[in-house]
């Protein structure tokens, strides 16, 4: 009886269905989800400094970190979005509202140019998180009336853009988006906050739980509804801040700007690794994917400016495409038993 009590508990040699390499395999597949954006990026920091000479200059760097330094903002505020299974398509039109009301605001002062913005890019978050969270609908239904509604309210405010609100030369405002460093530091400061926010407050845990799978979040007795009205504030707030900063540094509030930024923090986002169907992301790989692109769009300038912004959008286009379908490979082989 021992013997057959023994030899019902000694696992034996794997059967035809299993596959020993198959945790190795999964360990690989979520490495290069998670980290594939920086290996990536470093081979083509490496190609681009050994092929051409103008690249790892301190004015070209300096070009890449400071010139849309702000605009990574968005990215942000999408990462926490997209991990819930989200979307916000209103980022880019909230940007250009928020250089608007920073440069108007600044008139009256530094503090109303920031606070102005942040007040309204808040509401515009807390009214669209109603809507997909309390009201049921689709979030990208919601936010790309959110793009729209916000870029009407612009255009009202500006007389269709007839009317330009310049930020007083030498105020304490146009300072905070002057130079390399300042931007820089200012959203690396912010990403900071943002990875903390994610990886070690409760908050971030539920992102991940509701964007894994909503339901068994409502089981679990986590505050669903909440959650999602709080990721499309951060996201608004983020969004107009980014703007505000942005017309900080161009001077005004330009009316023109902001047109599918939406896109390219989406891009980042998930070229960073962040599933799109959400459930699984990081703000490193964010930030990333946010570098990557930048890279890329300054190699096309320097060696394909006569095709113009046209083909940096194919570029895009052509890899968000390729990440999506890497991810849906990758997240595959991680589900093999």
């Amino acid at each position: 009886m021992s013997a057959s009590l023994s030899s019902a508990v000694t696992p034996g040699p794997p059967g035809p269905g299993q596959d020993l390499r198959a945790p190795a395999r999964e360990r690989l597949a979520g490495r290069l989800q998670q980290h594939g954006a920086l290996a990536v990026l470093v081979l083509v920091v490496i190609i681009a400094s050994a092929t051409s000479s103008a690249f790892p200059t301190w004015a070209n760097v300096s070009s890449i970190l400071g010139g849309n330094a702000f605009v990574w903002l968005l990215a942000l505020g999408m990462t926490f979005v997209i991990i819930t299974g989200g979307i916000d398509l209103s980022v880019g039109s909230m940007y250009a509202l928020g250089g608007v009301l920073g440069a108007e605001g600044s008139r009256a002062g530094t503090w109303l140019a920031i606070l102005l913005p942040l007040a309204v890019g808040a509401a515009w978050g807390t009214m669209q998180g109603l809507l997909v969270a309390r009201a049921k609908m689709a979030p990208f239904i919601v936010t790309l009336a959110g793009l729209l509604g916000a870029r009407g309210l612009l255009q009202a405010l500006t007389h269709e853009g007839s009317k330009t609100y310049l930020v007083p030369k030498g105020s304490f405002f146009r300072q905070l988006g002057g130079g390399t460093w300042v931007p820089v530091l200012i959203v690396a400061a912010l990403f900071a906050l943002g990875a903390l926010l994610l990886t070690r407050t409760r908050f971030g845990a539920n992102l991940t739980a509701l964007g894994g799978n909503e339901n068994a979040a409502l089981l679990m007795g986590l505050p669903v509804q909440r959650t999602k009205v709080l990721v499309y504030v951060l996201s608004g707030t983020l969004a107009a801040a980014a703007g505000a900063l942005g017309g900080a540094r161009l001077g005004s509030g330009v009316t023109t700007i902001g047109v599918g930024y939406e896109l390219t923090a989406i891009a980042s986002v998930v070229i960073g690794g962040t599933l799109l169907t959400g459930g699984s992301g990081s703000v490193g790989g964010t930030v990333s994917g946010v570098l990557l692109l930048a890279v890329i769009h300054n190699l096309i300038d320097h060696y394909f400016s006569q095709y113009g912004s046209a083909f940096t959008d194919a570029v895009n286009g052509a890899f968000l495409a390729l990440v999506v379908l890497l991810q849906t490979v990758l997240s595959r082989t991680q589900k093999l038993p």
